[in-house]
């Protein structure tokens, strides 16, 4: 059972950084997932997938694997891509291209 120790990237509705400072730990699922005959829902009889443990550093996140013995994988920090944009630029003029064929 692989544990991936990863901090998550802000979600599209965020516009702040809250929720991304602290690390995760999740395991990867050990049995594939399958559809159910009857609704088409995907199922799995894997309940590990469904834990997820929250540290406030990662080297907390490392001890704890580490402790308990669970293979682990650390991930890479999401690179935070900045967009400057001054207030300005909403109102400043753009000449439009010409129509080409």
């Amino acid at each position: 059972m692989l544990a991936r120790i990863y901090r998550p990237a802000k979600t599209a509705m965020q516009s702040g950084r809250a929720k991304t400072h602290r690390w995760m730990l999740a395991f990867e699922p050990a049995a594939a997932r399958t559809p159910d005959p009857l609704m088409g829902w995907t199922q799995t009889t894997d309940t590990d997938g469904q834990v997820r443990l929250v540290f406030d550093s990662r080297d907390l996140a490392v001890a704890y694997a580490q402790h308990h013995g669970l293979a682990f994988e650390v991930l890479p920090d999401p690179e935070a891509r900045k967009i400057v944009k001054s207030y300005a630029d909403n109102f400043a003029f753009q000449r439009k291209q010409p129509w080409t064929h």
